[in-house]
Parts: structure tokens; C-alpha cells; sequence
């Protein structure tokens, strides 16, 4: 170990030297602040009567970006007084009625009501409360709208203000005497000697009996909540139905620390972090209140298809699959929506072990279900429009409701008619649907998918009746389109492989040309370099698929013929695209790496996002399986094809691109030379819920998928040169994670590794000098181990 760190330092000084040489490529150019990047457009934003596009942009180089604005006639972009933000009024923040002659927003705690053709508003609160959710509701008569938990009703007319509902967390309780109790022996003696209190007492029986009698005043419905939290209250846009989900957290789950060693106070600090996967969810609970009857529906979900169907996986336990079977699968409520007259709803349903997702038809007179679609996947149900932090879906008209599925392998559209039953697929092919938006007439959808190639994204028109889709951008890359509120002109960000992301502005018509409207997005000192388009190619794996990668190949390369294979973090993300990648740092640093000699592949491996169901579920319950084997197959496809010298390649990546790169260094020595893992997972046990569950289960339900997953479990592994980088106050994957690691190595007695610590960085570094002294440690690694000549 002494040596490599030795060789390591010696090396640090002359590298120092080669990289400040003037015209070349240099890690502290490349990891300082990004602003000598230049300065991208972000956050696009139309006015609310889409005469003016507002945008982030920094194109002074300031602290910090401003907002920037044009308009469809002027499109110099033109920057916007500070003192005049508040003033703005987006499109995206307004509710419209369904003639969109009217539109209600939320303002600074307090509900608006706006004429859209005229612009006139009309304040409808002002209160020192926060008003929010403002929706139209009693058939377009009334405003409802959401004072913490409780729903008012404001009449536009006579100004009448009615509050609908309160929400309370327990009934009042009740004074109850235990029969043959000592309390109930003395109020019936006292009774029975006492004639002056038994005649108060029958006279104020007889006053609350009348009282009784007299009509009763106008109450407010009471809703109780308990021990549960209340989440989406909504009403039916009839004002007939108010329906809402009642949480109940897990109060068992653990919570982690991560101790702030470097503090103002100069005394560490504890930063609450979240629990770790496996820690028990809570459960939820759907509730309609019918306001006409007033009564209450407790939504039953028992009787769903399928709530009994166990997953595959507990096969493997057959005991465990026992007692399964006497119970049914825990279940969350996610969306409900409401159809435009109110007389119908859909609610989504998950179960709790990820396998299935229910769409279902809420009757609500009945507080009954009524099945619409049901998606099961026995690995997890996910991919994009498809779950329950991301579902894309809605009303088309009052009988037609659209979706999500991934049901032929690929996400697609699908639209489900109330009437008959029927579910009509209006997208497929092997392609990703990625948005979907329905135009204001409802005759359109207007989508995003990457049909022309996985690498590209652009934006479509399509017909509600599901005929071809007609491909409105043009550019090659990525089109990220906002759509003008009179769907007549997209803003565009748009970018390419070696061109980070500007301002277009287009007509919505797939014959119109798009014009660029920024051009700060590479500075000066940027262009001064020739970035290499990577090349997109196709590495066979041993399986016989596929694997989208971005390749840079060296103008001239090492003697030695080294590589470096990285790969992306995240798990279910893209990196091989033609677009500018959210990884510019490791682009830049890929493109010096090739100025170097070296040969550089950047893996789409399985898991990856993009290429449909079966690419992101094959990692399932083996993490470090297909994924790790991609890579394997990667290094063999540049020995193979490019002649790199099998001994000399290197892998590096962070987060799950430091998990297998501690893989492939564990149980594949002597495929790579040197691995840097930054900020690794080592134990997935210790990762979160969300992310883990799905692709392993649970370690007590499914501790097999841990065990072959986890790489401190094959620490023993080790032979070849390891460099381990992890900030110290990392909330997300936790520095315990390598801190366990670096003590099982140590006890193994393994050699040629080091752990480089940031103590004032979290997962995804901020700091320059964080930034360069990491990526100077792995090109370092990289030169000593893979450039080293033999004796």
C-alpha cells in the first residue's frame, strides 16, 4: 500500500506541471466553478396570457442567475427588475374553468379570481391564514378553496362565504361511568335523599329535551383524522363529494444521524437523516364524503383483483410464503381525479412489495370500487409516467380517462372508456412515451417520447383517436418543449452531445423552423476547445444484448493502449444520448482522458433509463449481476475491437457508479487494473426504502437479493489498485457506508487501497477544490497503475 500512495505523490507534482500547460486541458479548468462553462437558460415559464416567456440566466456572470424574459415580438432577451418579480403571474400556476373564461390562482397565502379575457381580477381572500387549492366547483357556481385542513365555498355573486367542511383530530370525548362503580352508587344515593338536586336535575332534562326538539341550527361537518394525517382532499367538481386519504405513519421506523465534524460552533452536530430500507411504511386509507346525504364511505379495498397474489420471490422462502398467504398485501392510495362534471373519479392504488398498480373507477355513492386496469410486474412496477410520485394521467371528457402503462414493455398512452370498459392504446412501438400533456380543445395530446432513436427526444402531436403521431421539432438531441398557453409556439431548451443547452423558440408546426434565442451557453475560454461528439455504439453482451455506450477514442493513443470505462450514477438514468449530459464534469474530464491517450467508454448498462422495462428491471434482485457483466463485457469488447490492452483498464463512477465499481474490483479481479468508487453504496441494507425496495425487497423479506448484492460481502475479493472518494455529511448514501468498509478491508489485510474523506461535502459536491482534488486522485490512480511500464 505504501508504495502506490508513494508513486501516487511523486507523480502529483509532474502531473501538476503537464495539466497547467497552456492549451490543453487541465482538471482545475474543468472542475472549477461551472460558470466558466458559460450560462444556460432554465426554468422556462409563459406569462399567464403567454405574451412573455420568462427564464433563469446568467449570461453577466453573476453570483447568481436572474430572470430574463422575451416576448413572441421582441425576442432580444431582456433582463427583469428584481423588484418586479413578484408581479409575475405564471400560466402553470393557474386553475381554469372548463370554458377557460376564468382562472383562479394562489398568491402570497391568499386566492385570486381572474377574467382571462379582459385580465380584470378580483381578490378573494385576505386573511393572515394561507388559503390554497383553489378549485371551481358546484358546477362552475362556487369558488372551494382550502384553509389548512378545512374546505370553504365562496359564492362569486353574493360574496357568501360557507365553510364546507372542518377537520378535526378527535370526536370530543365522551363522560362514561363504568357500571357498578363506586362514582355510579353515589349519584344514584345522592338522587334518591337529595330532593333539591333530583327536581334540578329533571327540570334540566326537560329544558335539553326541548331544546332538542327546536330545528337545529346549521352545522358544519365534522371530519376526524385520529392518530392519521389528512392527504388530497379534493371535491367533486359538482360540489356533491369531497374525498380525501388518511395517512398513518410508521412511528417505529429508526432514523439516522450523520455527525457534522467541520461546524461554525467548532462542536460536531448531528444532521437527522432518513431511515434505512426495510424500516416499516405506513398505511393509508380512502374516504368519500356524500354531501347531499351526508354520509361518509370508509372505501373498502379488499375486494380488489388480485390483492391476494403473492410475489415470485417468496418462493425462495417457502416457510415465509406459508404464512404470506394468509394475508393480504399491504396497499397505498395515490392519485384520485376527479371527471370535469363530478360524476365520476379514478383513484390509483399501489401495493406496498411494488408489484402491482391499480386504476380504478370510484363509484362514489356507493364508496365502492370498480376495476379499470391493473399492472403487474414481478420485478417493480416503474418507468416513465408510471408510479406513484411520477403517474401521468387524466380526464379527456367525462367518460374518457388516459394513462400510463408498461404493460407491452415500453411506456405507452392509453385512454379507458367509463361506458364500455374498454382500454384503447393510442402509442406503441419499442419506445418511451416520457410526457404527455392534453391540449385545451381535448382533441390533442401533444407527448414527448424517444421514438426516433433512445438518444433523442423530441415532441409530437397525436390525436385523442390514436393515429400516428405527427413529429413537430426537428433538432437533433434533445428537445425539452413548454407549450405557450395558446399551444400555438413551443420554447425550447435544446441541446446536443458537445453543446450544453440554449433557448429556442418555434412555431407549433412540424414545418416551422426553430430560432435559437440564447447563445451564452458556451463561453469564450469553452469554445477555445474542440469537444469531441462521442461516438454512439452497440457493445454485445454475453447474453446477446445490446448496450448503448458513448465512446471517445484517442487521436493519439498511449503506447500502452489503457481505457477507462465510467459508469453513470443513479442506476435509472440515461448517459449514451446526444444531448449535453447532467454528468459535464466527467464529459470534460472523458474528453482529457482521450487527449491523453487513453480509451474511454460510458455505458447505458442494464438498468439504465430509456430502453423499456426489461433494460430497467434486469438488475432485479441482483444488483451487481447484468449490470457489473455489461461493464465486464465492455472491457473485453476494447480489448477485442480497439486493441486496448486488457490489463491496463480502469472503471470509476459515483453512487451506483462506486457500488459497481467496488463489484467489479470484489468478484472480478484482474478485469480492472485501478477502480475509483466515489461515494459508493457497500451494503444496500443500509440504503433508503424507496429506491432499494423495489429493486431488492426488503432485507428481512428477501435477504438472498442482499447478500449477492451487497459488495462488502465480497471485500475478500480484492487484489487490484482501489481509491475510495466520499464526502462526510453525504445524507443520501451515508459515509457509514464506507467507514464499514474500510474496516473490513482492514481486516482482511488488503493492500493498494486508500480513502480519500470530504468532510464538508454531501453527496453531490459543491465545492471546486472538492471537485479537483477528487478527479486529480482518480486521474492520478489512472496514470500510475494503467500507464505503468512493465519491468
Amino acid at each position: 500500500m505504501k508504495k502506490i500512495a508513494i508513486a501516487v505523490l511523486l507523480f502529483l507534482s509532474t502531473g501538476l506541471y503537464a495539466q497547467n500547460q497552456p492549451g490543453k486541458l487541465t482538471i482545475d479548468k474543468i472542475m472549477a466553478d461551472p460558470k466558466w462553462i458559460g450560462s444556460s437558460p432554465s426554468n422556462l415559464q409563459w406569462s399567464a396570457d403567454g405574451s412573455i416567456l420568462y427564464f433563469d440566466w446568467n449570461p453577466e456572470n453573476a453570483a447568481a442567475d436572474s430572470t430574463y424574459f422575451i416576448t413572441k415580438e421582441n425576442r432580444t432577451p431582456q433582463k427583469l427588475a428584481s423588484s418586479r418579480k413578484n408581479e409575475i403571474l405564471y400560466h402553470r400556476n393557474l386553475v381554469f374553468n372548463l370554458s377557460r373564461s376564468q382562472a383562479l390562482y394562489q398568491k402570497d397565502g391568499d386566492i385570486f379570481l381572474m377574467d382571462t379575457k379582459t385580465g380584470k381580477t378580483r381578490q378573494i381572500t385576505q386573511t393572515v391564514a394561507s388559503e390554497m387549492n383553489p378549485v371551481f366547483s358546484f358546477n362552475e357556481k362556487r369558488i372551494v378553496f382550502q384553509q389548512q385542513q378545512d374546505l370553504y365555498a365562496w359564492d362569486p355573486e353574493t360574496g357568501q362565504l360557507q365553510q364546507l367542511i372542518s377537520v378535526q383530530k378527535t370526536a370530543p370525548a365522551e363522560s362514561k361511568q363504568r357500571s357498578g362503580s363506586q362514582e355510579e352508587w353515589l349519584k344514584k344515593d345522592q338522587l334518591e335523599w337529595m330532593e333539591v338536586i333530583r327536581e334540578r336535575k329533571e327540570k334540566k332534562e326537560a329544558t335539553e329535551a326541548f331544546t332538542k326538539s327546536l330545528p337545529k341550527p346549521k352545522q358544519v361537518r365534522q371530519l376526524f383524522t385520529g392518530d392519521k394525517m389528512m392527504r388530497n382532499l379534493q371535491i367533486s367538481s359538482d360540489g356533491r363529494y369531497i374525498s380525501y386519504t388518511l395517512f398513518k405513519p410508521d412511528q417505529n421506523g429508526k432514523r439516522t444521524i450523520v455527525p457534522n465534524y467541520v461546524t461554525e460552533t467548532g462542536f460536531t452536530e448531528d444532521i437527522p437523516a432518513r431511515t434505512k430500507v426495510g424500516s416499516p411504511s405506513g398505511t393509508s386509507e380512502l374516504f368519500v364524503y356524500d354531501r347531499e346525504k351526508d354520509s361518509l364511505h370508509a372505501v373498502s379495498l379488499d375486494s380488489i383483483p388480485g390483492i391476494e397474489d403473492l410475489p415470485d420471490y417468496l418462493k425462495d422462502y417457502p416457510t415465509r410464503l406459508s404464512a404470506a398467504k394468509k394475508t393480504k398485501r399491504l396497499l397505498s392510495v395515490g392519485r384520485l381525479s376527479w371527471s370535469p362534471s363530478g360524476s365520476n373519479a379514478m383513484v390509483e392504488i399501489y401495493s406496498l412489495d411494488n408489484k402491482d398498480r391499480w386504476i380504478m373507477q370510484l363509484i362514489p355513492s356507493e364508496g365502492k370500487l370498480k376495476l379499470a386496469d391493473r399492472q403487474r410486474d414481478e420485478a417493480w412496477i416503474g418507468g416513465p409516467g408510471i408510479g406513484s410520485f411520477s403517474a401521468s394521467a387524466g380526464w379527456l371528457n367525462e367518460h374518457e380517462y388516459w394513462f400510463q402503462s408498461e404493460v407491452t414493455g415500453y411506456s405507452h398512452l392509453y385512454k379507458y372508456t367509463i361506458q364500455t370498459g374498454n382500454k384503447t392504446a393510442l402509442t406503441q412501438g419499442s419506445y418511451e412515451v416520457q410526457s404527455v400533456q392534453v391540449s385545451k380543445d381535448g382533441k390533442y395530446f401533444f407527448i414527448t417520447t424517444n421514438e426516433v432513436h433512445p438518444g433523442e427526444k423530441h415532441f409530437y402531436r397525436l390525436s385523442v383517436t390514436g393515429r400516428k403521431p405527427e413529429r413537430i421539432t426537428q433538432l437533433t438531441g434533445a428537445n425539452q418543449v413548454v407549450l405557450s398557453p395558446d399551444e400555438k409556439h413551443l420554447a425550447i431548451l435544446y441541446s446536443y452531445s458537445n453543446k450544453p443547452w440554449e433557448l429556442y423558440l418555434q412555431d407549433n408546426n412540424p414545418k416551422a423552423k426553430a430560432q435559437q434565442i440564447t447563445n451564452k451557453a458556451q463561453s469564450e475560454l469553452f469554445s477555445s476547445y474542440t469537444w469531441r461528439d462521442p461516438e454512439l455504439v452497440q457493445v454485445p453482451a454475453a447474453d446477446g444484448a445490446m448496450v448503448p455506450a458513448r465512446f471517445y477514442r484517442p487521436a493519439n493513443p498511449d503506447p500502452s493502449k489503457p481505457a477507462v470505462i465510467f459508469v453513470h450514477g443513479a442506476g435509472y438514468l440515461q448517459n449514451a444520448h446526444k444531448w449535453w449530459s447532467s454528468y459535464f464534469r466527467e464529459y470534460m474530464f472523458h474528453n482529457m482522458l482521450a487527449d491523453q491517450g487513453y480509451y474511454v467508454l460510458d455505458m447505458d448498462y442494464r438498468g439504465s433509463a430509456g430502453y423499456g422495462r426489461d433494460w430497467r428491471t434486469a438488475i432485479y434482485r441482483h444488483m451487481g449481476g447484468k449490470d457489473l457483466t455489461d461493464h465486464i463485457d465492455g472491457a473485453k469488447w476494447l480489448a477485442k475491437e480497439h486493441g486496448v490492452d486488457a490489463k491496463r483498464i480502469g472503471i470509476y463512477g459515483g453512487s451506483y457508479g462506486g457500488f459497481i465499481t467496488l463489484m467489479g474490483l470484489f468478484t472480478s479481479p484482474g478485469t480492472f487494473a485501478a477502480g475509483a468508487a466515489l461515494r459508493p453504496v457497500t451494503d444496500w441494507a443500509h440504503y433508503n426504502h424507496g429506491y432499494t425496495s423495489n429493486i431488492l425487497n426488503t432485507p428481512a423479506e428477501d435477504s438472498i437479493a442482499y447478500r449477492r448484492s451487497s459488495p462488502i460481502y465480497f471485500a475478500a475479493g480484492l487484489q487490484d489498485h482501489l481509491l475510495i472518494c466520499h464526502g462526510m455529511v453525504d445524507v443520501n448514501v451515508h459515509f457509514q457506508d464506507v467507514v464499514r468498509l474500510n474496516q473490513r478491508l482492514i481486516e482482511l489485510g488488503k493492500e493498494n487501497w486508500q480513502v480519500a474523506m470530504y468532510p464538508m461535502e454531501d453527496h453531490g459536491f459543491v465545492e471546486p477544490s472538492s471537485w479537483t482534488d477528487e478527479y486529480k486522485r482518480i486521474f492520478n490512480l489512472f496514470e500510475t497503475v494503467l500507464k505503468r511500464r512493465s519491468n
